[in-house]
């Protein structure tokens, strides 16, 4: 009997235990794996169905599991620091646990692995994005003038418009996407805004790397852009947006918001537009009521 309640009360200790997998998403990630031998995959499709079975078997016990990206280039560095052997599973496993806490993740909730494998490079992008932003405006330092942290400003400036666009977009959802070009490549960061009946709700960590790619584009003078769309139930949903200017924004034209939507990046061909959207201009956001921000 004591023994039958020992094996019960570790299966109920078995589904409290938080899991983390470490998934290479991508062929070229897997192959890098194959080096090691204790990596005993050979085909990179038969491993994503062994991952998703063990997925789906742990979320049927009733396990909570983590899906992590899993970077061999990381992982070669981490083990060279930490003085591990890479190909032992303990390293790896350790590697894993690390990624928990500093890499980017998603909660397995049942869905197909089609989905959550696009779903999780889309957040390591968001991550590396925001790191990467987050780390130039900290390195533009004190204006030589004033004395004024450059970076924080810059975000205390971007923090005011983007309350402006929401404060005076039209009742609805809005999907907000800002774009910074510059070397070596262009940031884009996106901003989902849900509006029920005036009860606004969006995510804390999409408005803070949001807020900080417009920071960048603003403090640095970038070229770039920030386009709102906003949909509301028997509406057409309405497209305007700004260019990125002298530490603001300037208004596009319908027009030119026309042209954005509908020619097509890489031919120069015309698109034929979106039936019940319109293409048209900002709203005026009005003046500051507590200018904030860097302005000479």
């Amino acid at each position: 009997m004591t023994h039958t309640d020992s094996r019960t009360m570790r299966r109920v200790l078995h589904r409290e235990i938080a899991g983390t997998i470490g998934l290479l998403t991508d062929e070229h990630d897997f192959r890098a794996m194959r080096r090691y031998r204790s990596f005993t995959f050979d085909d990179h499709a038969a491993y994503l169905k062994h991952v998703e079975g063990l997925l789906r078997t742990r979320a049927l016990q009733g396990s909570h599991t983590t899906v992590a990206l899993f970077d061999p280039e990381e992982y070669a560095e981490f083990c060279t620091h930490k003085g591990l052997d890479p190909d032992n599973p303990s390293s790896r496993t350790r590697f894993t646990a690390r990624l928990a806490v500093t890499g980017p993740t998603l909660p397995y909730e049942g869905q197909p692995l089609s989905d959550l494998l696009p779903a999780l490079v889309d957040e390591a992008v968001r991550q590396a994005t925001w790191e990467y932003a987050t780390t130039l405006l900290a390195r533009l330092g004190d204006c030589a003038s004033c004395g004024e942290d450059l970076g924080r400003a810059a975000f205390a400036r971007a923090s005011d418009l983007l309350v402006r666009i929401l404060d005076t977009a039209p009742p609805g959802n809005r999907h907000l996407v800002c774009s910074v070009t510059g070397p070596p490549e262009t940031l884009v960061a996106a901003l989902h805004v849900a509006d029920t009946d005036g009860d606004v709700k969006l995510d804390e960590t999409e408005a803070l790397e949001f807020t900080t790619v417009l920071a960048l584009g603003l403090a640095t003078e970038s070229p770039g852009g920030l386009v709102i769309r906003a949909s509301a139930p028997g509406n057409p949903d309405r497209i305007y947006g700004w260019r990125l200017r002298a530490y603001g924004l300037d208004p596009l034209t319908a027009g030119e918001v026309f042209d954005a939507y509908c020619t097509d990046v890489e031919s120069g061909d015309l698109i034929s537009p979106e039936s019940n959207v319109d293409y048209c201009e900002p709203p005026d956001l009005g003046e500051e009521k507590h200018p904030q921000g860097h302005h000479h």
